[in-house]
Formats: C-alpha cells, structure tokens, sequence
C-alpha cells in the first residue's frame, strides 16, 4: 500500500510536520510507503467535466491519506475521487466545531457539561441585548465557562466569575460561535486524554496544571501516563462512535464522584506528549488499523 499524510503548510512550528514524520516512520515500519504532503501542495480543479488534483510535487495517486489538517474541501476533494480518508472530513468538520461535536455527543445521549450554544449575532452589530444573556446567570452559577466554537490547544477558553466579566466578553467576541457552559470545579486544573484507535483505547494521560483551570500542556500543563477506570474506557470508545471518527483524542473530566463527563473530541490529536509519558506510538496503532481496515 501507499498513502499520504496531509498537513497544513502554513503552520509555524513542528507540531504537525512532526506528527506526519510519525506516521511515515510508523508506515515504513510495516512495509508501508507513507509521503508527507503539505495542504497547500495541493489544488483541486473543478470544471464541468474536471474533478481532479493539480499538484505542486509529482506523486502518484495514494491508496489512503491520513489527514492531519483541517482543510476539509480538501479532504472532501479526495473522498470525491474515492480515495479513502482517516479521517474523514465529516469528522473532521465536527470536530473543528465544538457546538457541532456537543450536539452531536448529546444525541447519543453521552455526558457534557450543561451548555448554551450562543445565538447567531452578525459583524457590525454593535451592541448585542444583553438582559438575554444575563438570563442565563439563572441556569448557571458564577463561575462558568465561555468555549469559543473554533479552538486548539485551550485557548478560546475563558473563565467567567462575574457578570462584569460576562459582559465584556461576549463584547469582545459577539460576532463569533461559542458555547457557555457550566465548570465542572471537581476537574480543575486537570482531566484525562484517551487516544482510541478503532474500538480500543491505546493509550491514556493524566494532565495536570498547578496555575490554570484548563489542563492544557499549552496552558501550562504537566502530563503522566495514567490508568483509566473501565467506565472512562468505554466513554471515551462510545464518544469516538458518535462522531464517527476512526481515531481520536477523547479529553474527559472528573465530574461528581469521579464519574467521566466529555470535555473535547479531537480528531487531529498530538501523539508525541502520549508517547513522552507512556512510551506508546500511537502512530503504530493508527497504521494498524488502517491497514486491517483496508485489506
């Protein structure tokens, strides 16, 4: 077999290119030759009788493409000209989407914290009605938390304790998607992140951070190689199945008597901090099963 890994070309950093290295050594390992190839190697041609790929570097069509980006007309490109996607760009459009990915997981009836998906305000509104917002001060208790739908790495996450708070963010970002929601205080400064693979968890970390709400290692954070009880296992597996995704970093939290509630799915997940704390590639499992789920 042959395959792709996608990435975005214009991201500073190493994050990505060095998630791609990962699945191509993971691939070489197998006897599976995996090029890395950057998004915007990329253009899709439409035409009324065209449907194709115009590329910047010569490569051949491949037989599957890991996608490690969010450019879904893209991905979609490639789903068009039936060439297998993981994962796909339905999945990677609900993950990019946190509203879409609560809305999701709340129709297979999986736990969330309680949240308000924020109504659509338009750019150029200048002041917004703010006695409907602050009606939600009677759903919810101070502090809470305000999630911007589009975000990575925690950020677009902010803590509100007060209604003067309240009021100069939903100023700062009216015109954006967000969610506001309850703080789940008995998961403070930490959560774990299980990586699924197919129907199995593959690896799992506890991240911890001492000087933030969030557990990010952006924001901070520490992570260990941790245990998972039998009941976050299957959450997370059942999150996965919900999105339809066919790997994912699932980040959960400790809610009430440390039973799991879903914090994030994420369909692009880092993989070298898991493998710093664990000794797991994840890499290896992926490449596993795309090859099982191929042949």
């Amino acid at each position: 077999m042959y395959g792709w890994v996608i990435y975005n070309g214009h991201l500073p950093g190493d994050t990505f290119i060095n998630f791609a290295k990962w699945i191509r050594n993971a691939g070489l390992e197998k006897g599976i030759t995996i090029d890395i190839v950057k998004n915007n190697s990329l253009f899709a041609e439409l035409s009324k009788n065209k449907n194709q790929l115009i590329r910047t570097v010569l490569l051949k069509n491949p037989d599957f493409v890991i996608f490690n980006d969010k450019d879904i007309p893209l991905a979609r490109q490639l789903e068009a000209m039936n060439i297998p996607v993981f994962n796909s760009s339905s999945v990677i459009e609900i993950c990019d989407n946190k509203i879409d990915t609560y809305q999701r997981l709340v129709q297979h009836k999986l736990p969330i914290p309680k949240s308000f998906i924020s109504p659509k305000i338009f750019p150029g509104v200048e002041e917004i009605d703010m006695e409907s917002f602050l009606m939600l001060e009677q759903q919810l208790d101070y502090p809470f938390v305000i999630k911007e739908a589009y975000g990575s790495f925690g950020e677009q996450v902010y803590l509100i304790k007060n209604t003067e708070e309240f009021t100069k963010k939903l100023n700062e970002i009216k015109e954006k998607p967000f969610v506001i929601q309850e703080f789940i205080s008995t998961s403070v400064g930490r959560d774990v992140r299980l990586n699924v693979v197919g129907k199995r968890v593959v690896a799992s970390i506890l991240r911890k951070a001492n000087n933030d709400f969030r557990a990010n290692v952006q924001a901070g954070g520490t992570t260990e190689q941790y245990t998972p009880t039998k009941q976050q296992c299957e959450l997370a597996i059942e999150a996965v199945s919900a999105i339809g995704a066919d790997f994912a970093g699932v980040d959960l939290l400790f809610g009430k008597n440390g039973d799991p509630i879903i914090c994030e799915v994420n369909s692009n997940p880092h993989i070298q901090g898991t493998y710093r704390a664990t000794g797991i590639n994840v890499a290896e499992h992926i490449i596993d099963y795309i090859e099982e789920k191929l042949r």
